[in-house]
Parts: structure tokens; sequence; C-alpha cells
């Protein structure tokens, strides 16, 4: 009841402390950490605004601490659906640094991967190491210059992976958790 008052007027301060009140008792009651957490920010957000999450400038540690499925995870969960729903992608990720091949695919809006022995014919196979990776992926490398320098090899199209970074969404810190 207190979600459908808050969504029918962010504004209103009684239905914004009656809902952070029950989420907070909610989350002092939660065994689990997770839900615990979950039920806390709500009650923060309500209380005294979004509060913003750890992103790539704040929290370097994490995404070096990723693993390449981890990081292929996040690239299709960013993916903009509408804006690359006509787009075919096929990239396989050789991961010098780990010996290991990942096949992403991107068709209707959506990004698969996996790892495999061999890259199927006709896919762009970048070579690079995990953190070159993780550099491409958050918008911290020039993939044009990081291919010509040999930081990057490419075997096929060069400006498949470019265009794979352009139809992610930007991040937002920011995101509200149970506000409207």
């Amino acid at each position: 009841m207190g979600t459908h008052l808050v969504f029918a007027d962010a504004t209103d301060s009684d239905a914004r402390a009656v809902l952070a009140d029950a989420l907070e008792q909610l989350g002092f009651g939660a065994e689990n950490g997770t839900w615990r957490n979950a039920y806390l920010a709500g009650a923060t957000e309500l209380r005294s605004g979004t509060f913003g999450t750890p992103t790539t400038a704040t929290a370097p540690d994490m995404l070096t601490a990723m693993t390449v499925e981890q990081v292929l995870d996040g690239v299709g969960i960013r993916i903009d659906g509408p804006r690359a729903w006509d787009e075919r992608i096929q990239l396989a990720f050789v991961i010098t640094d780990e010996g290991r091949t990942h096949l992403a695919e991107l068709r209707n809006g959506a990004l698969h991967h996996r790892v495999v022995e061999r890259v199927p014919a006709g896919t762009t196979t970048v070579r690079l190491t995990r953190l070159v990776l993780i550099d491409a992926v958050a918008g911290t490398l020039d993939i044009a210059a990081a291919a010509k320098d040999g930081t990057i090899g490419v075997q096929g199209d060069p400006g498949a992976l470019a265009r794979l970074v352009e139809l992610l969404a930007p991040v937002d810190p920011d995101f509200a958790i149970v506000t409207p």
C-alpha cells in the first residue's frame, strides 16, 4: 500500500515515512543479507534521497576483480536493446592471459556469451588481456588506438568491438531503488 502511495505522489512525505518505516522493519527482520541491504537501502532512499553506487571512477578495484564472464554479463545487461535490435555482431574474445576464448553474439537486442574451443568461421576475433577488456568496456580505453599499438589484436571486422561498445547504455550510479 505504501508503495502505491509513493508512486502516486512521490512528494507525499507522510507516505514516504510510512513506507520507510515498513522497509526498515523488514530489513531488521531479514535473515538474508541481500534482502536486508535492499530493504534498508530503500528506507534510506525514502528518507534522504538516492545515494549512488560505485562506478568505474570510484571503484576500480571492484572492476579489476571481475572475471571475463562477469564482464560480459555486465555488457549484456547494459545493451540498449531497442537500439541494438537490428545489429548482428559476433565476437570471439581470446583472453591471452587466461588462455580461454569467449564467444559473444549480439542479435535481437540481446547479448549471449559462452566459452568455446573453436571460433566459428566469419567471426571477428579480438585478442586481449582480461584487464584490457575491462578498460574497453568501461570506456577508459581508446579501442582504435589500442588496435594500432597492438594492445588489442583484431582479425575480421575492426569496427565490431567499437560498435558493441557504442550500443551500451550509460551507467546511472544514482538510480532510484524504491521511488519513481
